[in-house]
């Protein structure tokens, strides 16, 4: 862990801010409030013009990788990598650079760049690399704060594809899925990095996965995938409750490559959890005790296969991609069967304003319309701009949608004109 000479100066203004409250939004993250994929927009265009809606600006030297950014109403927060290097970057609304800061190295190996959207919370910004490691940044000045190394500090083993993931904070820790044999999962203090709590887990690598929480009138989770298992841990005590094996793979068959990818974030809501992990069990629903202690298993289906394009939940259906038969699906969260289907390719999809928005990897954004289960393609227009593979989630904050494409970040101007 590092600090600079005035570190203690820099904790103790920290801390004031954090005893503080504005009243204003104060967390920001990974596929918005909540990491539903769900951004709380309103009057938005219903149909896009031909070629798409109206591009407000591009940036085009963010740097390698795939992570998202994460938008405030003055602000844009995105990480790349640029000559071996992590770089986080903020913008101004309208494109202008604010700051740089190298954090350290990143991954550079299978599909280079950066992994993972930053969290903001109370002036700090939470980001990890794909190295593995995990820093905290004041968001005027992009000074580091504190570090944490993935091999050094929790005896991180890597993953194929590099580390991936958005850091989750709650009340004065943040959670990092280290994926070592004895810290697998750890707990930070948000203002210093110092550990409050580790658990050794199954042991197993990190499974790539963007973890969440689950707030319940008298414990919160932490919930995040390892391997081959999604665990859920008491957010106070770092207890292991329960979890949920992934066992599409004997574990005789186990190997980095094997049934490990669980990319998506799980949905909670009115007491089940909902998951599309294509590379595990795929589509499933489980049953949360009130007191968050027990799951139990509602359904499956193997055709809900999303590796890493999330999900979203609006009304009584869920929606993502199908990877093996190159769709977007709609699945009944009652019973778990599909109540419709689009070929229009394996993507990401977030909504709002009752749309969903899908960016397929092909590199073609579409607006596609929902109604009970029921969807419909309006628009659809080719993204050009950029490099790489088209991995990143957009954005939608104010109207603007914010778009990765490797090292470009486009801006289009979706606000109905009504």
């Amino acid at each position: 862990m590092t600090f600079s000479m005035k570190s203690p100066i820099i904790i103790f203004i920290l801390a004031l801010s954090f005893s503080c409250s504005t009243g204003k939004q104060e967390l920001y993250e990974w596929r918005g409030p909540g990491r539903t994929g769900i951004y709380p927009e309103s009057n938005l265009l219903k149909e896009w013009p031909e070629g798409g809606p109206s591009e407000v600006f591009t940036i085009d030297s963010i740097g390698n990788g795939f992570g998202s950014p994460i938008v405030t109403d003055d602000a844009i927060y995105i990480t790349g990598e640029i000559d071996s290097m992590a770089v986080l970057q903020a913008y101004n609304t309208d494109g202008s650079l604010k700051w740089k800061t190298i954090l350290g190295r990143e991954w550079t190996e299978s599909y280079p760049g950066s992994r993972s959207a930053p969290t903001l919370y109370r002036g700090l910004l939470y980001v990890g690399t794909g190295m593995g490691d995990l820093f905290c940044v004041e968001k005027e000045k992009g000074r580091k704060i504190w570090s944490r190394y993935f091999e050094k500090d929790f005896g991180g083993i890597y993953p194929l594809f590099g580390h991936s993931e958005a850091p989750v904070v709650f009340e004065d820790m943040v959670f990092w899925t280290a994926g070592g044999p004895e810290k697998n999962v750890v707990a930070l203090n948000v203002l210093t990095g110092a550990p409050i709590w580790s658990n050794k887990g199954f042991g197993e690598r990190s499974g790539y996965n963007q973890p969440a929480l689950i707030n319940l009138p008298d414990r919160s989770i932490f919930v995040t995938f390892s391997a081959y298992h999604m665990m859920g841990f008491d957010c106070e005590t770092g207890e292991l409750l329960w979890s949920h094996e992934q066992d599409n793979f004997p574990p005789e068959e186990r190997k980095p490559g094997n049934g490990d990818t669980h990319g998506n974030t799980i949905i909670y809501d009115n007491g089940y959890i909902y998951y599309a992990e294509g590379d595990g069990n795929c589509g499933v629903k489980l049953k949360l005790s009130q007191d968050g202690s027990v799951i139990t298993e509602i359904w499956r289906n193997k055709d809900f296969d999303s590796y890493m394009g999330g999900i979203v939940k609006i009304g009584n259906y869920l929606y993502g991609c199908g990877t093996a038969k190159n769709r977007l699906v709609s699945i009944d969260a009652e019973s778990g069967a599909i109540a419709d289907s689009l070929r229009i390719g394996r993507g990401v999809v977030i909504s709002a304003d009752m749309m969903l928005y899908y960016y397929t990897d092909t590199g073609k954004l579409k607006l596609v319309s929902v109604d009970k289960g029921k969807m419909k393609e309006i628009s659809s227009f080719q993204i050009t701009k950029g490099s790489m593979q088209h991995f990143s989630h957009p954005v939608i904050q104010n109207g603007i949608l914010y778009l990765r494409h490797g090292n470009s970040l486009m801006a289009y101007n979706i606000r109905s004109k009504e």
